[in-house]
């Protein structure tokens, strides 16, 4: 079942949690790209996967959140975007076919992150250049088997723009896009949740959103916010597991699984559609609200 046809079920889709930081505590060093391990050591990746899998979740997102060539140059690795990409997908697709073998039962998102740079005149970076280099990301996505991309983590409508027709340049998939929003209820570039999911919806996203923030609790402000502004908008909420504290040198986050699976049902009470974690998020975490919106597990 693809995602369209799974949305027009109703249902609540579970989605996965944090990637980054399982596959820091799987022995992924500081100084190397996360997406170097989807060619390096493919089953740290798929082990991550099949984690989410296992306690519930839906759909999951490949590891590709910097797979594209700005921030993929910083390692040197800027040749290998398409084999990154696709290999990723790739891994995805593996871990939910086998674990849940019904054809599309798990939906793989193939998740686009910003670029790191600015746009012109602040920083130096072009929109053709931003588009060029999503055009490129989302190719591999698709050709790896990717059923949606999600654009995620985004702070500048501009940067969703180039990122939206880059993807339409390459691939027909359907888009979702989550921006990120900070505890005055704007991104870093100023849009507010009401702004997002006007010109969103506008851009004929399939679904919009938040992720990544300070947690839970803004991410459910946020949702009520763009329901207001579009009511009949397929939302997404994926929060980080709260505000991290630095401990022996590693960041530990404060939400625990019980309190992100009240927020995963506040959350559907609201109509949230697409309800998943993000930074600091665990299997546990997933699992806890896998529980919570009675979503079965493979365990």
């Amino acid at each position: 079942m693809r995602f369209q046809e799974r949305l027009a079920t109703g249902e609540t889709i579970l989605a996965d949690g944090a990637m980054g930081t399982m596959l820091h505590t799987a022995g992924l060093e500081k100084g190397h790209a996360p997406e170097e391990l989807n060619i390096s050591h493919p089953e740290k990746v798929l082990g991550v996967h099949r984690s989410y899998v296992d306690e519930g979740s839906e759909m999951i997102l490949t590891n590709t959140f910097g797979g594209n060539r700005f921030r993929l140059a910083k390692y040197g690795l800027e040749d290998k975007v398409y084999e990154l990409n696709r290999n990723a997908a790739e891994l995805a697709r593996q871990a939910g076919d086998t674990l849940r073998p019904r054809s599309g039962q798990v939906l793989v998102a193939g998740s686009i992150g910003p670029t790191g740079e600015f746009f012109a005149p602040v920083g130096t970076l072009s929109f053709e250049e931003a588009r060029e280099t999503f055009s490129e990301q989302a190719k591999g996505l698709a050709d790896g088997g990717a059923d949606l991309l999600l654009i995620e983590t985004m702070a500048d409508l501009k940067e969703v723009e180039a990122a939206l027709e880059g993807a339409r340049e390459s691939t027909d998939l359907p888009l979702v896009c989550t921006m990120t929003f900070d505890t005055n209820l704007h991104t870093m570039m100023g849009v507010s949740p009401k702004k997002a999911a006007e010109t969103l919806a506008a851009w004929g996203v399939q679904a919009i959103g938040a992720n990544c923030g300070t947690g839970p609790q803004e991410v459910e402000t946020v949702m009520q916010g763009m329901k207001e502004t579009c009511p009949e908008a397929v939302l997404v909420a994926q929060p980080n597991a709260g505000v991290p504290r630095l401990v022996d040198g590693r960041a530990q986050y404060d939400a625990t699984p019980e309190l992100m699976a009240q927020y995963a049902l506040r959350y559907a009470e609201l109509g949230v559609r697409i309800i998943g974690a993000c930074c600091g998020s665990t299997p546990e975490h997933i699992g806890a609200m896998a529980r919570a919106l009675g979503k079965p597990s493979v365990l």
